[in-house]
């Protein structure tokens, strides 16, 4: 194999995928196929030890997802462009994927040729978007918005409130006079619709929004 090789890991919960992936690039000379991780957790591990060019990297497996293996696997080895490689294009999975480090977003109907085009455009640290994730991003950066909680009903802006403030569920349920399931249920559509990870960033995106007074008392 060529010193000049781009060095690939697979990384999917399935084992036909991952196979056929790696039979269909190791007919092409200048990719070297390195490893293959059945699980986020064991990607990462293998990423730290390896240090391939490119991963490319599934979205939906069991115990850890592509999004967190994403964040877990840029930390060990920043040089390692991260492709994403999935069969979901909804935007709580595109918007978390890159804001964890993926280079690229492609869907598994991709055309093998394009595949290894955006495998070699990752190497360079190019993005390859496939076209209707490419749109999602295009119109969230054109937004007219003035601010990224006119996507949030007047409900979900009250309970983001509560969490600013610090107040746990069954706190706001209490205040709001509402269940504890509904508050979880607001809380998760609050998370999705603003593509956070979790209620500290939706904490200080109330704050920064000026949703809360910094000086609030609660």
């Amino acid at each position: 194999m060529s010193n000049e090789s781009i060095r690939i890991m697979l990384i999917d919960d399935h084992a036909v995928v991952r196979r056929g992936l790696g039979a269909y690039l190791a007919t092409y000379p200048e990719i070297d196929v390195v490893a293959e991780a059945n699980s986020g957790a064991a990607g990462v591990e293998l990423a730290a030890k390896l240090l391939p060019d490119v991963v490319l990297m599934d979205l939906v497996m069991p115990e850890m997802d592509g999004i967190e293996a994403t964040r877990r696997l840029k930390a060990v080895s920043p040089t390692t462009q991260v492709i994403v490689l999935t069969s979901y294009s909804e935007d709580e999975r595109i918007f978390p994927a890159i804001k964890a480090g993926a280079l690229s977003y492609l869907l598994k109907d991709v055309g093998p040729d394009d595949l290894v085009r955006a495998i070699k455009a990752a190497q360079r640290g190019e993005a390859t978007l496939h076209p209707s994730v490419a749109a999602r991003l295009m119109q969230e950066l054109t937004s007219a918005r003035s601010s990224p909680l006119d996507l949030l009903t007047e409900r979900e802006r009250e309970v983001l409130a509560c969490i600013a403030r610090g107040m746990s569920n069954a706190e706001i349920a209490n205040h709001l006079i509402i269940g504890e399931r509904t508050v979880k249920t607001h809380v998760s559509n609050i998370l999705s619709k603003l593509h956070l990870q979790d209620r500290t960033q939706a904490a200080l995106l109330a704050l920064r929004e000026r949703l809360v007074p910094l000086d609030d008392p609660q």
